[in-house]
This record gives C-alpha cells, sequence and structure tokens, in this order.
C-alpha cells in the first residue's frame, strides 16, 4: 500500500468520478484506475460501486475512508513537524466540540487562537458526542471535549469542568417554579432527550439506574439543540441539561431552569485525544488554550452552572 495510492482513492471518493479525480491528482486516468486495482486487489476487498453515472463507495470502501484520511494527515503532521520543530505552532487543528458545549466554548475558543496562534488554522465541528468518538479514535480529528461517563479510557484525556444539569422547560403557568426538585420527581416529567448513546442521556440513564429509578418517560428522542429549543418553546415537554445551551431562552423568560437535588445530576467535560496517535505541535498548543479558556470562563462567571475541574496529580 502506498501514501499516492491513499490520496487517488480519496480523491475518487470526495469527486465521485475517475476521470475528476484524475484532474484533480494529476494523472492520467488509466494510470489512476490501475493503482486502485492494485489498491483493491491488495485489501481483497471491492472499495467502489462503479455504475454510467459515476462511482460510489462499497461497505467496505465507506469503512477505509477515515483510516486513508488520518493516515494521510498523520503523514503531512510529520513531515511538518520535521520541518518546524523550532518554530512557531502552525497548521491545521479539527477540534470536536459536542452540540451542548458550543454555545460556551466555540467563540471563546476560536477567538483566543486566532490572537494567541495565528500561524494556526483551527476548524471546529460541532458532532454528536457518539459520532465524535470514533472519529477521535480514527484520527479525523486532533481533540474532541467528551463526557466522561467511564468509557474514556481509550484515549488521553484531562477533566475540564463538572457541569451541573436542570430540569428545563416552559414557565409554570399554575404556580411558582420551584427552586429545587429531587431527582426521582424530575425523571418522572415528560422528558425529551438526546437519543442513546448521545449526550446526556447515558448519564441521565444510569443516575435513574443508581437510584433504583425506573427509566425516565422520554416523549421525544432529539439530538439537536436547535429542534430541542423549538419543541420547548412549543409545551411539548422538558429537558434536563446544563444552563448554557438554553442560555438565551432562559435569560429571557421563555423557558425556566430547576436545579435537580436528592441526588444532583451532572456531568464532568473533558478534553480528549488519541492515545496511540501522535499529536502535532499546534494540536497541543490548542489543547492548552482551550485549558486556558475553560478556567477563564468558570473563574469569570461566564459558563452558569460550571465548577473548574482541579489539574490532575503530576
Amino acid at each position: 500500500m502506498e501514501l499516492r495510492q491513499l490520496k487517488y482513492f480519496l480523491a475518487i471518493a470526495d469527486s465521485g468520478s475517475f476521470s475528476r479525480a484524475a484532474e484533480r491528482v494529476f494523472v492520467a486516468q488509466s494510470a489512476l484506475s490501475h493503482q486502485m486495482a492494485q489498491l483493491e486487489a491488495e485489501l481483497d476487498a471491492e472499495l467502489f460501486l462503479r455504475s454510467r453515472r459515476g462511482v460510489a463507495l462499497t461497505d467496505a470502501g465507506q469503512r477505509f475512508y477515515p483510516h486513508a484520511v488520518s493516515i494521510l494527515r498523520q503523514t503531512e503532521e510529520a513531515a511538518q513537524s520535521a520541518r518546524s520543530a523550532s518554530a512557531e505552532p502552525s497548521g491545521k487543528v479539527v477540534f470536536g466540540i459536542p452540540h451542548s458545549v458550543s454555545n460556551a466554548l466555540a467563540l471563546p475558543l476560536l477567538r483566543a487562537v486566532r490572537q494567541a496562534l495565528p500561524l494556526v488554522q483551527l476548524e471546529l465541528t460541532e458532532e454528536l458526542t457518539g459520532n465524535l468518538i470514533p472519529q477521535l479514535r480514527a484520527g479525523q480529528i486532533h481533540l474532541a471535549v467528551l463526557f466522561d461517563d467511564g468509557t474514556l479510557s481509550e484515549f488521553s484525556w484531562t477533566p475540564l469542568l463538572r457541569e451541573r444539569l436542570y430540569l428545563i422547560g416552559p414557565p409554570s403557568s399554575s404556580a411558582k417554579r420551584p427552586a429545587r426538585v429531587a431527582l426521582k420527581h424530575a425523571l418522572a416529567q415528560p422528558l425529551i432527550l438526546p437519543a442513546q448513546p448521545h449526550g446526556v442521556r447515558p448519564l441521565i440513564e444510569a443516575a435513574a439506574q443508581r437510584a433504583g429509578l425506573a427509566p425516565p418517560p422520554v416523549v421525544a428522542d432529539i439530538s439537536s439543540i436547535s429542534i430541542l429549543r423549538t419543541s420547548l418553546l412549543a409545551g411539548l415537554g422538558q429537558t434536563l441539561l446544563p444552563l448554557m445551551p438554553l442560555k438565551p431562552e432562559l435569560d429571557a423568560g421563555l423557558l425556566q431552569a430547576t436545579a435537580v437535588t436528592s441526588p444532583p445530576l451532572d456531568r464532568v467535560l473533558a478534553l480528549c485525544r488519541s492515545a496511540h496517535i501522535p499529536l502535532p505541535a499546534a494540536a497541543q498548543a490548542v489543547a492548552r488554550q482551550c485549558t486556558a479558556v475553560v478556567a477563564a470562563l468558570c473563574k469569570e462567571g461566564e459558563w452558569p452552572g460550571a465548577t473548574l475541574m482541579p489539574p490532575p496529580a503530576a
């Protein structure tokens, strides 16, 4: 297997055509076809479905695609690291953020990186946590903020903050909404939650199991913050989330939040990286910026409901 074959494979997959891919990588179409035939023979798998309309990836091709992306990215980063060992960090860094965290972290992190690391191109990808994990595992992204639900052992990770979860829904029309609600009563409400295994859903169901309670009555599985917001405003139910994803609606009084107690619900946000793939200097610098930004947001009260985690022991 050769690096050029991986480049050709990605060009074909991304363009959907051997002829367009050949133009993109500046080789004859016959040479491109020959290299792909050699690659498929070596892998003992057909990578493309060919038709008059073009080509599409087979199941094997779809599985192979993220590995090809990761390998080429790592070779480019290795070469860049060797060329600029003593220079200012530079290059592209792909950073994954869950939907429910982006409202708090995305803009401050972008600003901090632009100011402190002008040669770094930061690409933020907002995804469901269940989608971020395989991308981080395969090396498609360098860093990701994930939730510590006891399954992060395959990654190198640093805890960032602990974030309280609240029962959030439309304002009560009959009486003043209480300041707090027991977990048992919160889980008895008609809830709108992310689908398994995304977001806070595993944490909530684990908390119910520890407390000996029945699984929460979920009236809708919604993994989009924007659709969840619309559903809450329409009065379709309540949710269990931190404050930040819905802060504008809470500040405007369109939604109300009640702290969950007995026991409280919270989640730990962690900055994660692959335990096996070397992190380039630019990504290391972005990780330091992320830690500093989170610390500043917590200390300045810009991340309501969050408590900064102590740094790990040396």
